[in-house]
């Protein structure tokens, strides 16, 4: 791959700098292509508190700078740009958290990754979109309280193996949430020989439709180990690149011109390049937050994969 100026200086800067820059499936392609690399939120957290490098570039949204953070204390994360936050995580603050705890006492908290550190402090332990069902079904508790995405709660209620009540929480991706099943079977009706796969943060009447439902890494993984040609993706469109890239021959579509999280398409090289130059913007957390919030993260990690 032939890179621009701008990423042979990024390239330059993260050598000088001792450093590494992650980025979301989601980032746009330039950056995507520059990164050290390109997974989930969860999964670059987890890539980043393996590292040896000093300094963290982040390129994604503020929560996932935000759980680098709690993972990877002794080193410095960087964001590099402030106006990128997701709908989602806002849905719910710790006070607002608190308030829903006092009315279901004893009832555990299973907190989504896509969330605050302060709000993953108030939590009993963390989940992804990929083992949602897995921690839930690691829990002895007869109700658990599901946040913040109501899909993800409705989606880990039907398939969870636990006679379990899930009660969730009113928020959702507006992205995610957006598709519809009126775009869903236009695309497949005009690409019959197409599978769709979505994301369990749509609404439940389009992964009705769906011949496959799976997290962002799962997504990969499905269309990479499958022998058909062509796939609907039901996710932010910017996973498309990364599937083509991995996937030469095979057709990608996204069934909406709505499928597109507009804070991940703000960060450009010129942001990065300036991060790492001016050291900016650095996030961290405080340290009573960060380890009731790295508490919730670590039970999650406990839990035996399938």
């Amino acid at each position: 791959m032939e890179f621009s100026d701008k990423q042979k200086e990024i390239r330059r800067l993260l050598k000088d700098r001792r450093a590494i820059m992650l980025a979301h499936n989601y980032q746009p392609a330039e950056i995507q292509d520059v990164a050290d690399f390109v997974d989930d939120s969860l999964g670059l957290s987890i890539t980043a508190s393996q590292t040896d490098a000093e300094v963290i570039v982040f390129c994604g949204v503020h929560f996932m700078a935000e759980t680098a953070a709690i993972i990877c204390p002794d080193k410095t994360v960087l964001l590099p740009r402030l106006d990128v936050g997701c709908c989602l995580a806002e849905s719910v603050t710790a006070a607002k958290l608190l308030a829903r705890k006092a009315e279901l006492p004893g009832v555990p908290v299973v907190t989504y990754v896509n969330s605050t550190a302060a709000v993953k402090a108030e939590s009993d332990i963390c989940c992804t979109s990929a083992n949602a069902v897995r921690v839930v079904n690691s829990l002895t508790a007869r109700q658990v309280l599901m946040i913040p995405d109501q899909n993800l709660a409705l989606y880990t209620a039907r398939h969870t193996s636990k006679d379990i009540e899930i009660i969730a929480w009113e928020g959702w991706c507006n992205v995610h949430d957006g598709l519809t099943v009126e775009e869903v079977e236009e695309w497949k009706a005009a690409r019959p020989q197409a599978l769709f796969v979505a994301h369990p943060e749509c609404n439940p009447e389009v992964l009705d439709l769906a011949d496959a439902v799976r997290s962002t890494s799962g997504m990969l993984k499905f269309v990479h180990e499958s022998p058909v040609q062509e796939f609907i993706i039901g996710t932010e469109k910017g996973i498309l690149h990364r599937m083509r890239r991995e996937n030469p021959g095979k057709h990608f579509y996204s069934p909406s011109k709505r499928l597109i999280c507009r804070p991940m398409k703000r960060i450009t090289l010129d942001d990065v390049i300036a991060a790492l130059t001016e050291t900016r913007h650095r996030v961290t957390v405080p340290e009573n937050i960060r380890v009731k919030a790295l508490r919730a993260v670590e039970r999650m990690l406990a839990v035996p994969r399938d």
